[in-house]
């Protein structure tokens, strides 16, 4: 593992214990600019890893708290009216930053969630007759609450393809919790400090961009791609009822991308089917529809990317 990545994740381990499969998840959206969704019920330290993560890489940070009432100017920004000189003027919101934090994304409504997915998508803003492009590096972190039901507006299929990630987050070991507990109350959390600059941050992306994929392996990961879409080729008949629309051509872009990552944060110039079955549920987890039949009997997509890893022939 790199110097500088072992300094980043040794800065957010300061006020963050635990929890190692979610920072290796945040750095692989930083390593390869995608955005990751994170899921967890609340009190999981969801944002304060977002928080130490981007203070450790010394990036600008916005939070944004979703509500109901939220509109997409309070995100966007707006033309504002200057009496002063008759005229009126851009007003940029919270999302010209690099690094931005939709907390209980699910919470705000359709309007807001469309509101992104240009910016997610296109990295640039349109604020009127203008837009403007944002500065890089630029992604989304969200976190959302599965526990909660009212006032919560499911994210549609559109805008979640566009997160690269999703990782689940779940409770602290028993160790680390105690750990937590004795930080907390006698105030020993530390600072997080800035250890790496923009232009080390660059020379990380292009060092993971180099990790080299044997051409068996690229071919092995579109055919678990394709063994979501069209599971009776691959020996899944028990998948065909229960998968209504398989991974999406952007989960392919993805995941060559994130493999690289991933082999990358294990220390190694080359990727394996390890790397990929490591990181196979956060990258699909979001982007296969289950039927309403397999959702009545609560089968859940990360049970169907196992049994797709289990039956697609390794190389």
């Amino acid at each position: 593992m790199s110097e500088k990545i072992k300094a980043i994740k040794a800065e957010v381990a300061k006020v963050v214990v635990g929890h190692e499969k979610m920072i290796d998840g945040l750095l692989i959206g930083l390593l390869c600019e995608g955005h990751i969704l994170i899921e967890g019920i609340p009190g999981l330290a969801k944002t304060t890893t977002v928080k130490a993560l981007s203070q450790s890489l010394g990036l600008g940070f916005k939070r944004v708290q979703f509500t109901p009432d939220l509109l997409p100017s309070d995100i966007l920004g707006a033309e504002i009216y200057d009496p002063q000189h008759n005229d009126f003027k851009i007003k940029k919101g919270p999302i010209f930053t690099n690094l931005l934090l939709a907390d209980e994304i699910n919470r705000a409504p359709a309007k807001v969630q469309s509101a992104l997915l240009e910016v997610m998508q296109e990295r640039q803003v349109t604020i009127g007759d203008e837009s403007f492009r944002l500065d890089p590096p630029f992604f989304v972190m969200a976190t959302q609450n599965p526990v909660e039901q009212e006032g919560v507006y499911q994210l549609p299929e559109a805008q979640l393809d566009r997160f690269m990630l999703k990782l689940e987050v779940g409770y602290n070991t028993r160790e680390e919790e105690l750990e937590i507990a004795r930080r907390i109350a006698n105030g020993t959390s530390e600072t997080v400090s800035a250890v790496i600059s923009h232009e080390a941050l660059e020379a990380l992306k292009r060092e993971v961009r180099s990790v080299h994929i044997d051409e068996e392996v690229e071919r092995y990961m579109i055919e678990l791609i394709a063994a979501t879409r069209d599971p009776k080729a691959y020996g899944l008949d028990e998948l065909v009822d229960q998968i209504q629309f398989g991974a999406s051509p952007r989960v392919s872009i993805d995941m060559f991308k994130a493999v690289k990552a991933m082999a990358y944060l294990r220390g190694k110039d080359y990727v394996t089917p390890v790397d990929i079955a490591y990181i196979a549920k956060e990258l699909m987890r979001h982007r296969i529809v289950l039927t309403y039949e397999a959702e009545a009997e609560g089968i859940t997509t990360d049970a169907i990317i196992e049994k797709v890893l289990e039956a697609v022939p390794i190389p």
